[in-house]
């Protein structure tokens, strides 16, 4: 497996450090797909506004069908998330 090394939030400047806190999870943690992007915040809120579309936005699926998908998707892809 790959290793993208990412930007731990104690040394994020003040515009990532706002993006770790708004996209953390009820857990108080950022997923690691979003932390590769803290190198580049701009493409870390792309992603975020891109999955927050494919799963929220309009759409013929409900939400548990996208769900769903996204579970095949990942098991076939040996994807551990």
């Amino acid at each position: 497996m790959a290793f993208i090394s990412y930007v731990p939030e104690q040394a994020a400047g003040s515009e990532l450090k706002k993006l770790y806190q708004k996209y953390c999870g009820s857990d108080g943690n950022l997923d690691n797909i979003l932390k590769i992007h803290s190198h580049n915040p701009r493409s870390m809120r792309a992603h975020f506004e891109l999955y927050s579309w494919l799963m929220r936005g309009k759409s013929e699926l409900s939400r548990l069908q996208r769900e769903m998908v996204a579970v095949v998707v990942s098991a076939l892809n040996h994807c551990h998330y």
